[in-house]
């Protein structure tokens, strides 16, 4: 099996400076030879090398740099005073690219190119220059280099100068490149059907059968009595919920939080003007209901508002424990589960409002907002008409609802309840790994890991993006706190935990964590 990472290890690093030997003394004379076999690169410490193994053996290299001058500068001038202007607005350079002899093949060599791509394209350069031996002409121009200044170097070692820019990546180049990814993103959820437009009106009867059905199902999967259905995402199903206890002047509430999430919900709540207190909890710990019990018994709450999933950190907290505090102090439980919803079975009947979306457990397209309730709201002309949740429970449909994404719901609900020992099935398939040795110790539900990552796996989440696995560690609050989340509710997730791990599996050896 071949595969890609960013070298980051002393034993990568002596591979490196051999492979650089090998390639650019022995078979290609551009430096006097040395005893030690070794050849490392003068600018190596400005270097990012990505490297393609077979198993655990390193067969191949290309070193990337964006730091001036670059090494063909030294060797023709600026190279802007070659190109033009539009090109070099942000330029980087390749360099050192070498496989070793026996593994030169065009799946090796297109492995490493669509590493390189996955590493560097997001990054916006606008054009990559090279020095591209003579002898490997036809590689570089099939990988989409032009040459832009005449040959340099000695005879035997001559070098091309050479540019692959922007636009003639994307026209000629990146469609023979694209990686057939495998995500473990907690959403959006890939669609591996095609999404037709259509036309039917939101106005229609058969529209009417298609949303009376959609209510039905969610209402019966959340045990609610109510349901608006909304186009949006979670943080406007999350802003309709807070607009209601707004309009409805509930009184003082009490907002819990223990992630990122719930510190959300808390400033959101802040931008509604609500009065409330909050109870702050360390990322990834349980409330105590004993503290939470002596709170409520000491202060007069109407209301209180709790994030059930933290995708944050992958915890879930107890909603049981907290619906019977709420019904033994006689207050309003107002629960965001967007994370939750449809990852396992619960009910919703003890909350007053809740709130889920459509792109996430349940599996379909993102851009629907649900909003659950026990009991119908009551119209009130102080909130904007579309943060209303009355006008989505009194009947009529009240702004258009596109039939592709209702319908996508429909499809999808179909999959329960069995979806549900599906989720847990992968999420015990994933725990499995010996990598989630890491897991943070938390309460879990069977829709994501998160794992903290030691230092020695700082660059995981790169890594496995250059091998076209995509796992969720790029929002700000993940990177801060060195989280990698897994999750379960994509449709490739078997062969992506397949491929995950046979890559953990010689990763760990490579690392030697």
């Amino acid at each position: 099996m071949y595969w890609c990472k960013i070298a980051q290890t002393n034993r990568e690093f002596e591979a490196i400076a051999q492979l650089n030997y090998e390639t650019f003394v022995e078979e290609i004379p551009q430096h006097m030879p040395h005893p030690s076999r070794k050849k490392v690169d003068r600018f190596h410490e400005e270097n990012t090398y990505i490297v393609v193994y077979k198993e655990v053996e390193l067969i191949g290299m290309v070193a990337f740099r964006e730091q001036r001058p670059f090494s063909i500068d030294e060797k023709i001038g600026k190279v802007e005073q070659f190109l033009p202007r539009e090109n070099c607005t942000k330029l980087c350079e390749i360099r050192l690219l070498a496989v070793k002899r026996g593994y030169r093949t065009g799946r090796v060599l297109l492995k490493l190119t669509q590493a390189l791509n996955t590493f560097a394209y997001e990054k916006g350069y606008s054009a990559a220059v090279i020095s591209g031996t003579t002898r490997e002409k036809k590689l570089y121009k099939q990988m989409g280099f032009t040459q832009f200044a005449e040959a340099v170097g000695a005879e035997g070692a001559q070098f091309l100068p050479m540019v692959l820019t922007r636009q003639v990546f994307e026209q000629t180049l990146q469609h023979r490149l694209a990686t057939n990814h495998s995500t473990f993103y907690p959403g959006p959820v890939k669609q591996l059907q095609p999404i037709s437009y259509s036309d039917v009106s939101h106005r229609s009867l058969s529209f009417r059968a298609l949303y009376e059905r959609v209510q039905q199902k969610l209402c019966h999967l959340s045990s609610a009595n109510h349901v608006g259905i909304i186009v949006g995402t979670g943080t406007l199903a999350n802003e309709v919920m807070l607009a209601q206890l707004k309009a409805q002047q509930l009184g003082k509430g009490l907002i819990l939080t223990n992630g990122e999430f719930g510190e959300r919900l808390h400033k959101q709540a802040a931008r509604w003007s609500l009065h409330f207190d909050v109870v702050a909890q360390e990322w990834g710990t349980a409330f105590e209901h004993k503290e939470l019990a002596r709170l409520l018994e000491r202060d007069s709450y109407q209301w209180m508002l709790v994030v059930h999933g933290e995708t944050s950190t992958g915890t879930c907290n107890d909603l049981a424990s907290l619906a019977k505090l709420a019904q033994h102090y006689n207050i309003k439980l107002c629960v965001d589960s967007i994370s939750t919803f449809g990852t396992m079975p619960f009910s919703l009947k003890d909350c007053y409002l809740a709130t889920a979306v459509s792109g996430k457990a349940i599996g379909a397209l993102s851009g629907l907002a649900f909003v659950f309730s026990q009991a119908l709201v009551q119209p009130t002309a102080t909130l904007p008409a579309y943060l209303d949740l009355a006008n989505y429970q009194q009947g009529a449909i009240p702004f258009t609802l596109p039939a592709v994404l209702l319908n996508n719901v429909d499809v999808s609900l179909q999959a329960y309840p069995a979806r549900y020992k599906q989720l847990q099935q992968r999420f015990e398939a994933l725990l499995q790994l010996p990598f989630m040795r890491y897991q943070l110790p938390t309460a879990h539900y069977p829709m994501l890991v998160t794992v903290k990552l030691p230092s020695t796996f700082a660059n995981l989440h790169i890594d496995l993006a250059l091998n076209g696995l995509l796992a969720h560690g790029d929002s700000h609050y993940l990177r801060q706190r060195g989280f990698l989340q897994f999750a379960t509710i994509q449709p490739d997730f078997h062969d992506a935990l397949i491929r995950l791990r046979t890559i953990l599996r010689y990763y760990e050896q490579v690392v030697g964590a």
